[in-house]
This record gives structure tokens, sequence and C-alpha cells, in this order.
């Protein structure tokens, strides 16, 4: 009976636009060509999000355009699809010549799903980007939108080798689990149109509504939990045997977002299925997809992630059917054992000849600066570099695999440039914060630009009850969408007006346990207030070793969240 009433209640508007949309086509050809406005109309905003942009204004501006009777200053945002964020030195310099002829920023951002992205893009100068990173062999094509978005894999330099065996399963899966629609060839590339009928046209393992909602991927290589793989919808947690990948323990169910007030929604960390052997790996990922195709809630988007399906359905009903559609029995949950999640700043060795450098990018952006040229300093390094960039997925950059021969050009280069050679706080390390304010229309407060003041208040507190040394992960986001993942993050703050914000305690350290609100709608005042007794507990009772998110639920400062959709909000 609940299954025939639900199935009779009006879908979400975005369904309709999508069964409209000819295979994510739309008008959005029209639109492009529409000179009179900088903005693309409602539906093909939504359509856009599969080809990996979104239109924003400058909220900066949009009291002082409004009084002028102007339009919104509308730009886009466009994100790129890299699977475990790994580019060419050659790409780097493509990308960010891009960045300085086509968008108002000029630079790049890197983003929290290790890959990058442009902000203030003129609509004329959408189309010439797109081209510009298809010459340089990268897309857009599914970085956004109800479909499989890039697919993360930690760098983990410290097990290289293990790491070539398992990079690989982040770009097939990516690969793999594209839209196979014409749509993004035919608008951006001026690809010949291959169905002269587009009816004819199929979607294979999406269909012609795609997914209920985004759904995101990412493959971890144990101990290191840098891409926090129990946020995602689907993950791969590598198994070795020895060196030699033996299979991976499948997880489902993650997801951040949230909407403030409304206890049906709440973040959630997957379940994990059980183990599957690496042939079977690409057989379970598409059969994860289309249950969640044929099951997700199309009725409601802010319950349409496979979380609430999950809770919805059960998981052991969505096992069976995941088992059933891949043709595979999961074997038991092989054992796993997480002891870091943020990068590893410096020199490390890999395999062989190479290392690998890892610089710290505060929040991502690569801008040039008076005390700072991080922009030409990257430039500088790729113009010699003879191997690659990896982006991580905290929104820093991995100069990887450089011979023992050219170490010392490249630390020099970096020294040059600012950016190596200077120390940062353990916590600064560990921290990120979602874009925001501007351009974020979601946005309810300051995220990319609080974090850096936010950062050295918490630092202060650490020195001043001599806890400096221990790392603590600080995540800000805007709103509750999650970008930045702060409901996994030891100290939390999810915008909820301007200049306040929700202050969550309580995740691990690793990334395998939610943290909890504590305190609502707050000032920074009100929630240095409310840290500065806890640090000083944490300094008098800690056990050794101990994190501070493990901390506040062993004391009892916090309670734990066990199973999100009771204990997060209760």
């Amino acid at each position: 009976m609940a299954d025939k009433q639900e199935s009779q209640r009006p879908l979400a508007a975005n369904e309709g636009m999508k069964t409209k949309s000819r295979h994510l086509r739309g008008s959005i050809e029209h639109g492009l060509a529409d000179g009179v406005t900088g903005s693309f109309n409602e539906s093909d905003q939504q359509m856009i999000k599969f080809h990996g942009f979104y239109q924003q204004d400058d909220r900066d501006e949009r009291a002082e355009r409004q009084a002028q009777k102007l339009e919104p200053h509308y730009s886009f945002m466009l994100r790129a699809r890299v699977p475990g964020g790994v580019c060419t030195p050659e790409q780097w310099l493509a990308l960010d010549d891009i960045a300085a002829e086509l968008t108002s920023y000029h630079s790049i951002r890197l983003t929290t799903r290790q890959t990058f992205q442009y902000h203030g893009i003129a609509k004329r100068n959408i189309k010439a980007l797109i081209q510009g990173l298809d010459k340089a062999g990268l897309d857009s094509i599914a970085a956004c939108g109800d479909v499989n978005r890039n697919v993360m894999c930690n760098p983990n330099p410290l097990q290289s080798s293990l790491h070539q065996q398992v990079y690989p399963w982040a770009v097939r899966l990516s690969e793999d689990l594209l839209p196979k629609t014409q749509a993004y060839a035919e608008i951006w590339l001026d690809k010949e149109k291959i169905f002269s009928n587009q009816q004819d046209e199929v979607e294979p393992m999406y269909g012609d509504t795609y997914l209920p909602r985004k759904f995101k991927t990412a493959v971890a290589i144990p101990p290191h939990n840098d891409v926090d793989v129990y946020t995602n919808d689907l993950g791969f947690i590598a198994i070795a045997h020895g060196d030699e990948l033996a299979g991976f323990n499948v997880s489902v169910g993650g997801g951040m977002g949230s909407t403030h007030g409304d206890v049906n929604t709440f973040p959630r960390l997957a379940d994990v299925l059980g183990f599957v052997e690496p042939e079977q790996a690409m057989d379970v990922a598409k059969a994860v997809i289309t249950t969640q195709r044929d099951w997700g809630n199309r009725h409601d988007r802010k319950r349409a992630r496979l979380k609430y399906t999950i809770e919805d359905k059960g998981l052991d009903n969505f096992k069976a059917e995941v088992e059933r559609r891949a043709g595979v029995k999961f074997g038991p949950a092989r054992p796993v054992n997480f002891d870091s999640r943020g990068d590893r700043f410096g020199w490390h060795k890999g395999t062989g000849d190479s290392w690998h450098l890892t610089l710290y990018l505060e929040n991502g952006r690569i801008v040039d600066k008076p005390d700072l040229p991080m922009r030409s300093g990257l430039r500088a390094i790729a113009k010699v570099h003879k191997g690659d960039f990896r982006m991580t997925s905290s929104q820093n950059l991995m100069i990887a695999n450089v011979p023992e021969s050219e170490k010392e050009a490249i630390q020099a280069l970096a020294q040059e440039y600012g950016l190596y050679g200077k120390s940062i706080s353990a916590t600064r390390g560990q921290s990120m914060a979602c874009v925001a304010l501007p351009t974020c229309p979601l946005a309810m407060a300051e995220a990319e630009r609080y974090l850096p003041d936010f950062l050295t208040q918490v630092e202060a507190l650490q020195a001043r009850h001599q806890v400096a040394e221990q790392p603590i992960v600080v995540r800000i986001t805007g709103c509750p969408n999650g970008c930045a993942r702060p409901f996994a993050a030891e100290i939390g703050l999810v915008g909820k007006a301007e200049g306040r914000y929700n202050l969550y305690l309580g995740a691990s350290h690793v990334g395998t346990r939610l943290n909890k609100m504590v305190l609502e709608n707050e000032t920074e005042e009100a929630i240095l207030a409310h840290l500065d007794p806890l640090m000083a507990q944490y300094a008098a009772e800690r056990n050794p070793g101990e994190a501070f998110g493990d901390f506040v639920i062993r004391s009892g400062a916090v309670a734990p969240v066990y199973q999100a959709a009771t204990d997060f909000h209760g």
C-alpha cells in the first residue's frame, strides 16, 4: 500500500525536465545563442549541470545591480572530470591558460572532489572553454547533475605500487559510468549528430530520466582515508594481499547533504555490502546505479539520494537486489584499518627512483598574491616537470613521480615561489571549506573567505591549551549541502545566516563516524567560547594519541551518532 501511495505522488519538477530534455539537450543551443541575457532558462539551468557547469551570479553585486534595474551579474562555474585527480604538466599549463583567457577570476580552484573548477565564465565563453579542455584531453561531462560524478582515488604515495593497480579502476569507473548521450559532443564540440531522430538514442544504464539525484563514487587505499570513502554513495576500498590488489570491500549509502530544520534529511556514512574480486567490481557498480535508478525517490529531491533509498528499502533488500543484478555473491568484508585522512606534505619516496612533493594550497585557489605567486610557481614547475600532477580531495596538489635527479630543481622552484618551506599548523593542513559566497547561490554564510581567520582562532586555542601538535579536522560550508564534508569533521561549521553557523562536534579523526550539532545559529564568539573549555578538558584528560573528535565522545560532551536516521537529529 505504501509503495502504491508513493507511486501516485507527483514527480519532482526535475524529472519532467529530464524527460523532455532529449537526453540532456534541452534548448541549451538556443539559450547559448541568446545574447540578450547572460542566463539560461530554468529548465536548461538544470540540464547544463549534466554538462559540468552551474549558473551563478555575484551576490556581492546583487543589490547594487537590482537598484540599477539590471539583471544579476550572471556567470558560470564549470567543473572538470579528472578521475583520481591526475593530470599531466602539459594539461596543467593548458587549463591555466584557459583560466587566464576565458574567466573573470583568471584562476582555477581545486575542489573537494579531486578535480578543478573555473569561476566567472561568461556565457559567450563557455563553448570556447569546453573546446579548450577537449584539446587538452579533458572534459566536463557528468561532472555535475543526476549521474555518477568525478571518481576519486587517493594518491597514496607511500604505497605507490598498489596505487598503480588501483588508480586505473577509478579511471575505468569514471569512463564506464558516463552517460552515453551525444548531447555534449554535439553542443560543445560541434560533432555531427549520430541520430537523425533523437528518439532512437538510448541510455542503456541511466534511462531517459537518469538518476533521481547526484551520485558520488570513491576508491580508497587503506590505511589512508584521504577521499572520505564512507561519505560517498558508492565506495571501493582496496584490499591488498602483499603488494597485489586482491579485490574491494564495497560500501554504499554515504552522503553529506541535509536541510536545516528538516529531520527527514541527514548526512549518512556508507554501509559495507561485502568483498568482491576485481573482475566483479564493474558489474557491482552498474548494479548499484541501476538499482538506485529504479528504486530511488523521484518525488522528493530532498530524499532522492541513495542513502535514503537504503534507509527506506533496507540494506539487506538493497544488497540482495545488487547481487541479483550483478550476478555476484558478496564475500564477507575483509578487515580494514584507516589511520589517517589528510594529506602528507613535503617529500615522500615512491617506488624505484620516484619522489612525490605535496604542496599546501589554501582553499585550493590558484592565484598569484603579492606574498605568494602560487599560479606562477606552479606554471614554472609544470614547464620542467616530467611526471604528473595529482589533485587531492583536500584541495592540495602533489607534484608526483619526480626522478631523484630532478628533485633538487623542483624543490628550488617550489621554494623560489613560496610554495615550499613555510610551516603550517597540523590543524590547518587537515582543514578545508567550500566556495560559498559570493558565487554559490545556495550559500547562507561565508566559508572559503572565512576559513583562514577561523583556523587562526582555533590554532590560538590549541596553543593556549598546549595541544597544538594534535591535528584537528576543521571544515566549513556556507550551507548544509555539505560540499566540504563538514559532517565528517571533528569541528564542523555549517552556515545558517550571515556571520552565523551551526557547530558540529564528534566525528572521528579518520572519517568513520559522523559529528553532531551542539550549537545552532551562533556567532564566532559563541562558538569559540564553547570550544575553549572543551580544549582545556581535552588537554587535561586525553589519552595518549587520542584525537579531539574521539575525546569529546568519550568524555560525554557530545553524544555519538551510530545510526544517522535516529541519532543525528536526536
